[in-house]
């Protein structure tokens, strides 16, 4: 099974501005209020150890692989839970450049695995809230900035 979320926003801020702060790992416990830390450095082809707070208090720890970190593009990752194939997410932020020196945010996950039927209320719930909640605070982190 699978499902999909996604969310976006767009930050009135060039597209260096944003990747500036989404790519500075180790500040995002300053402003983030959903991926809260960063245990090291995030290198692509590899893993790294990410907390995760949900709204409605879950906090997780995942050991995801780092697909894709391509400069001022995106930034993709792969989690699972205990084993692949159960429930398995990648994560993706893209950035595209707008008119008058915006930039669109996007969030978004695939879910696949087993368990994505009996994980839908809070993968739509919860988890999308949060991609909301993240933006919002990456938005105001940014725009603060300049």
């Amino acid at each position: 099974m699978k499902e999909q979320i996604m969310s976006e926003i767009v930050i009135q801020a060039p597209l260096a501005a944003v990747w500036k702060v989404l790519a500075d790992f180790a500040y995002y416990p300053n402003w983030s209020p959903t991926i809260q830390q960063f245990e090291g450095i995030p290198e692509e082809g590899k893993q790294t150890k990410v907390w995760l707070q949900q709204p409605g208090g879950t906090r997780i720890k995942m050991n995801p692989i780092f697909l894709r970190i391509a400069k001022e593009q995106e930034i993709r990752w792969k989690g699972k839970l205990f084993l692949a194939g159960l429930f398995d997410g990648e994560h993706y932020f893209v950035l595209k450049p707008l008119a008058n020196g915006q930039t669109l945010l996007i969030q978004g996950e695939l879910f696949s695995g087993v368990l994505v039927p009996f994980l839908r209320k809070m993968i739509k719930g919860n988890t999308l809230a949060g991609f909301n909640l993240f933006n919002q605070a990456l938005k105001k982190e940014v725009e603060g900035s300049l």
